[in-house]
């Protein structure tokens, strides 16, 4: 006989599921800020110092991660998801720099922003989430609203969108990888996470192989400037402060609501993107925009009673 969930333990769960989805409110100013401080202290470099000083603000507010609790924690949670953080992270963040121009920087975070969609579909598939039927044009309406982002102002055609990924194939198939690994990290650390919070580990993980990459690359060596620096620390900031909201939802809120409640990240932060990097998208692009939030919201939708 299954006993259920207490008032407390509902109420508890429903705050933690709220700070997680106020990371959505950090994140939405990523793909601008990312860009500028890419533009100041160049896509490896600025990225490599975003996740240090942003590993460090995590870690005093968790403590130093020590080898006794890593140890305890679950093999998958702590190889596995330390693993996807670190990819998405340099994967994300190195096609924000990467990108061509301010414009594409644009296209890109909203090809990030697949991934509250994607979580449904790959919470469906390991069991977190009931399939409903509805999910499967939610998914689609989402894809499509990509499709509008990359075709611009051209005529739509798989010739057009093609030319587009293949003017910078590396940053768009960063984009796309980052689209995919965010949901598998969010699943796996929702199933194997057991309470246990790995953060700031992870983030030391990223800025560690972004520094190793950097050594490596032919970049120059950083310049801070006043206005880098400034960029730095609110990008760095903001990056600890919305992966502590999310995790704490991942290991003790709901991982479905958190998912589907971020279905207004790609309106803010094409908004706040916009402003930030002075750049006017086209017509394309914000029809684009509302229909990855439309499919969301129609996950939403069906997903709500559970």
């Amino acid at each position: 006989m299954s006993s259920s969930p207490t008032p407390s333990s509902q109420a508890a769960s429903q705050r933690a599921t709220l700070i997680g989805l106020s990371a959505v409110l950090c994140w939405s100013t990523s793909v601008g800020l990312f860009r500028s401080v890419a533009e100041h202290l160049g896509p490896i470099g600025g990225a490599a110092a975003v996740f240090t000083l942003g590993a460090l603000l995590v870690t005093l507010r968790f403590g130093r991660p020590r080898l006794a609790q890593l140890r305890a924690m679950h093999p998958v949670y702590l190889w596995g998801c330390g693993l996807l953080f670190v990819l998405y992270e340099i994967a994300l963040s190195l096609s924000l720099g990467f990108a061509s121009n301010r414009g594409q920087t644009l296209e890109l975070g909203m090809i990030n922003y697949l991934w509250p969609s994607l979580t449904i579909v790959l919470a469906t598939v390991f069991g977190l989430q009931r399939f409903r039927a509805g999910l499967v044009p939610g998914v689609l309406l989402a894809m499509a609203g990509i499709v509008l982002v990359l075709k611009g102002d051209s005529a739509l055609s798989i010739a057009s969108l093609w030319a587009n990924v293949q003017s910078n194939p590396l940053a768009y198939g960063l984009a796309f990888s980052a689209a995919w690994l965010w949901p598998c990290y969010s699943v796996i650390a929702k199933r194997y996470a057991h309470g246990a919070n790995a953060l700031p580990a992870f983030l030391w993980g990223v800025g560690a192989v972004l520094w190793v990459k950097y050594a490596l690359s032919d970049e120059p060596a950083l310049h801070l400037s006043l206005p880098a620096i400034v960029q730095l620390c609110m990008l760095s900031g903001l990056t600890a402060l919305g992966y502590s909201c999310w995790d704490h939802g991942l290991r003790a809120g709901n991982l479905t609501v958190m998912a589907v409640g971020s279905y207004f990240t790609p309106v803010l932060s094409a908004l706040v993107g916009t402003v930030w990097l002075q750049v006017q998208p086209s017509w394309s692009f914000w029809q684009g925009v509302m229909l990855v939030t439309a499919g969301s919201l129609i996950c939403w939708w069906c997903t709500r009673s559970t």
